[in-house]
C-alpha cells in the first residue's frame, strides 16, 4: 500500500499540473492575507456570488479557447485568429436571431423587444449555424497549414485580419441588441454556479474522450514531437493538423456565443480583441511546449484560470484595466522564464545537488 501511494505521489508530482496547480495555489495564498472577502461568497435569488464566481464567469471562454489551442500548439502550430472567429459566430448568431437590423422587415423591432423569446430562427439553429461557420473558417486554416504548407502563423494571421471584417459585414457593423431570454442565458444563467461552467466541462469531457480515449492524442502528440517520423509511421499528419484546427475553431465559436449572451450584444469590435494571446498564455502556463508534442487539456485550463485570477486580483487591488495587458505582459516574462530551458537545467542541478548532500548527512549523522 506504501509503495503505491508513493508510485501515486511521483505520478502526479511528474505531471503537468503541478506548475499551473502551484502557481494557482500561491496567487490564492497571496489574495487570502491582501484582499480582505475575496474569499467570501454570497447567496442571493438563487445564485451565488463572489471573487470565485467572476473568476469562473470571465474565465470559462479563456478555458475553452485554451483546449482548442492546446491541440493546435500541441500539433507544432498556432491559432492567431481564435478572437476573430469568437467575432464571426456572436454576429451570425445575433443576425439569425433577428435579421431585420439589416433592413430585413420580418418583425416589428417594439415586438421583438416586448417579447423575450423571440427568434427569427428557431433556437436549434441559432447556437448550430454559427458554430458551423466557426468550424469552416478552423478548416480554412487547417487547410493552409496542412495542405500548402503556409507556416501557421502567416496562414492564421489572414484570417485574424479579415475576420474581424467578415464579422462587421454579416451584421452590416451594427451592434445588434439581444433580447432573447434563452440565448442570454448561455453567458449570464446559473445552476448555483454559472451556466457557463457546465459548458466548459461538456468540451473538456468530448476533448478529452476525444485525446485520451481514442488514438487521436497519441496521433497529436507524435505529429508535434516528429511530423516525417510520423509520416513515415502512417499517420496522416495532414489529416491530424486539420483535425486540430477544426476543433480550435469550433471552441471559438462556442467562446464568441458565451461572450454575446454574456454582453447581449454582436459587437465585431471587441468580442474576442486580443483572446488569442490569453489562449496561447494559458497554454504555455499549462506546460505545453510551443514547438508541440506532449500537451495536457486540464493543465491549459488551470492555466486560464491562473491567467483570469491575476486579472481579478489586479483589479480588486485597484489596477485600472487599461493596465492589465502590462500585468500580462509580466506573468508572460515570468511563465518564459519558467520554462527556459537554462532555468530548468539550474533547477534540476539545484535538485540534485540537495539530493546528493541528504545521504552524506545522514551518515555523517549515523
Amino acid at each position: 500500500m506504501k509503495g503505491f501511494v508513493s508510485r501515486q505521489i511521483s505520478k502526479f508530482a511528474g505531471s503537468m499540473i503541478v506548475t499551473p496547480l502551484v502557481a494557482l495555489l500561491l496567487i490564492f495564498v497571496v489574495d487570502f492575507f491582501t484582499i480582505p472577502g475575496f474569499f467570501d461568497f454570497r447567496f442571493a435569488s438563487g445564485q451565488l456570488y463572489g471573487s470565485l464566481i467572476d473568476i469562473l464567469v470571465h474565465g470559462s471562454p479563456t478555458m475553452i479557447l485554451a483546449m482548442g489551442m492546446t491541440l493546435v500548439i500541441a500539433t507544432g502550430g498556432i491559432d492567431l485568429s481564435v478572437g476573430a472567429v469568437m467575432a464571426i459566430s456572436s454576429s451570425v448568431m445575433c443576425i439569425m436571431i433577428n435579421p431585420s437590423i439589416i433592413g430585413l422587415n420580418l418583425a416589428d423591432p417594439q415586438f421583438i423587444i416586448n417579447n423575450p423569446q423571440y427568434t427569427w430562427a428557431p433556437l436549434f439553429l441559432v447556437f448550430t449555424v454559427p458554430l458551423v461557420f466557426a468550424v469552416i473558417c478552423g478548416l480554412w486554416n487547417g487547410m493552409l497549414v496542412a495542405y500548402w504548407h503556409i507556416q501557421p502563423m502567416v496562414a492564421t494571421l489572414i484570417l485574424m485580419i479579415a475576420g474581424r471584417g467578415i464579422a462587421q459585414l454579416v451584421t452590416n457593423a451594427i451592434q445588434i441588441i439581444i433580447f432573447n431570454d434563452t440565448v442570454a442565458y448561455v453567458g449570464n444563467g446559473f445552476i448555483l454556479v454559472p451556466f457557463a461552467v457546465f459548458i466548459v466541462a461538456g468540451v473538456f469531457a468530448v476533448a478529452w474522450l476525444l485525446t485520451r480515449r481514442t488514438a487521436i492524442g497519441l496521433f497529436i502528440e507524435s505529429v508535434g514531437i516528429n511530423s516525417r517520423s510520423s509520416y513515415y509511421a502512417g499517420i496522416n499528419e495532414k489529416r491530424i493538423k486539420l483535425v486540430a484546427y477544426a476543433f480550435c475553431g469550433f471552441c471559438a465559436g462556442i467562446a464568441g456565443l458565451m461572450v454575446a449572451s454574456n454582453l447581449r450584444t454582436s459587437d465585431a469590435n471587441q468580442i474576442g480583441l486580443y483572446t488569442e494571446l490569453d489562449a496561447i498564455l494559458a497554454v504555455v502556463i499549462g506546460g505545453t511546449l510551443m514547438s508541440g508534442g506532449r500537451f495536457s487539456l486540464l493543465a491549459s485550463c488551470i492555466g486560464a484560470l491562473v491567467l483570469q485570477t491575476t486579472i481579478t486580483s489586479m483589479l480588486s487591488y485597484g489596477v485600472p484595466a487599461s493596465a492589465i495587458i502590462a500585468v500580462k505582459a509580466l506573468v508572460v516574462v515570468v511563465v518564459l522564464l519558467l520554462y527556459a530551458e537554462q532555468i530548468r537545467t539550474y533547477g534540476r542541478r539545484i535538485l540534485s545537488k540537495l539530493s546528493a548532500q541528504q545521504p552524506a548527512a545522514q551518515e555523517s549523522a549515523q
